[in-house]
């Protein structure tokens, strides 16, 4: 069996680690697996370093398509893409995520009628102005296999006319008696299989401990800081935007430092507006994956937009305030460790209610799935 998995951002690369060490455990040659990395992220801190921090393989296929707009980049990966499977003829697909390359993997797949697996499927913040909520309505809408995080991934779904849902879309649990599952290419399967950054997670978090030195680089004590991240184009489009979050965010850290590693897209926004970056804000350079989960562990509180690190943070026991009008990571909320910047009322959130979909053999089952149908 040949599969090919599409990344090309950094989150994309965390969440291509477990599943390339499960592949690596079967028999050789039982699975041939193949990378190709778009070239969305092409910053060697946003890119390079992660393979090599994750003792990932060098991607087989790097497509350096770079920045662009949105219909350009998902334009020329979608061509890049598709020359690439035509040659390489695999019998799966993965995709990962909810980025340009993800949809532009899924189409390119999807038109050539090869199946398509999308890790991290049904999420939705129910806001279609972001572009990474069309990217995932359209993924799933094209894939084969939708393989949740969780299981209000699993009802979205249900409420977009999924219907071939195993387990009565609870997590599956490791027994779960792989044999019985049916599908074709016009009844996609779903299934919840847990969330694979968790996994990852709990494997970083061992390394960072031992190998992160970042706190002192950076002349930090553990809960005597903050860490902000904001990358999101619906905050780094508008000048008027960006700087009510960067006050906000000012008016809440109570004077504390407040640790800012710059995307390249923020970076760009900020010099091509001449925006000033006042104190207590500390504007630093992308952090390694490593560094940066040492880094978010030990903080006061986190300020982000990100989707991944509101989930970190939940599972890290950080308090976290989510930049957004909305998230499709609702557990954080529930959980009490996430809050809306706009209901946050200034209190650090203690208490953790209930911690959820906590499961570290997600990329087991996926690959187990994907081999037995």
């Amino acid at each position: 069996m040949k599969i090919i998995s599409i990344v090309g951002a950094r989150p994309q690369f965390v969440k291509l680690m477990p599943i390339v060490k499960v592949i690596d455990s079967f028999e050789n040659g039982k699975i041939i697996h193949k990378t190709i990395h778009t070239g969305q992220h092409y910053d060697y801190l946003m890119n390079k370093v992660f393979f090599d921090e994750l003792g990932i393989p060098e991607p087989d296929y790097n497509l350096e398509v770079g920045s662009a707009s949105q219909g350009l980049q998902t334009g020329e990966m979608l061509k890049k893409i598709e020359d690439v499977l035509l040659k390489e003829k695999p019998d799966w697909v993965l995709v990962y995520g909810d980025t340009n390359s993800t949809l532009a993997g899924a189409l390119a797949a999807s038109k050539l009628h090869i199946p398509v697996a999308h890790i991290e499927a049904g999420l939705r913040s129910f806001n279609k102005r972001m572009p990474e909520e069309i990217n995932r309505i359209l993924t799933d809408h094209v894939s084969t296999i939708l393989f949740c995080p969780t299981k209000t991934a699993v009802e979205n779904l249900k409420k977009e006319g999924f219907t071939n849902i195993i387990n009565n879309g609870e997590i599956l649990s490791e027994d779960y008696p792989l044999d019985g599952i049916q599908f074709d290419i016009s009844n996609p399967l779903v299934v919840n299989v847990g969330d694979i950054m968790y996994e990852v997670l709990k494997y970083s978090l061992e390394i960072a401990e031992r190998k992160s030195d970042i706190l002192l680089k950076l002349n930090l004590k553990q809960k005597e800081y903050y860490v902000l991240t904001m990358h999101r184009a619906e905050n780094t489009s508008s000048v008027e935007r960006f700087k009510e979050l960067i006050n906000f965010v000012i008016e809440t850290s109570e004077g504390l430092p407040v640790i800012f590693p710059i995307h390249p897209r923020t970076q760009k926004f900020i010099e091509q507006n001449n925006i000033e970056i006042p104190e207590p804000i500390k504007v630093i350079e992308s952090l390694s994956y490593f560094d940066m989960i040492w880094l978010s562990k030990n903080a006061k509180m986190i300020y982000t937009d990100s989707g991944g690190l509101q989930k970190e943070a939940c599972w890290m026991g950080v308090p976290c305030v989510t930049l957004r009008e909305e998230t499709e990571w609702v557990e954080t909320i529930e959980s009490g460790w996430n809050v809306l910047w706009r209901k946050y009322n200034g209190e650090i959130l203690t208490k953790l209610e209930k911690a959820f979909n906590i499961n570290d053999r997600t990329s087991a089952k996926i690959i187990n799935i994907i081999i037995k149908l």
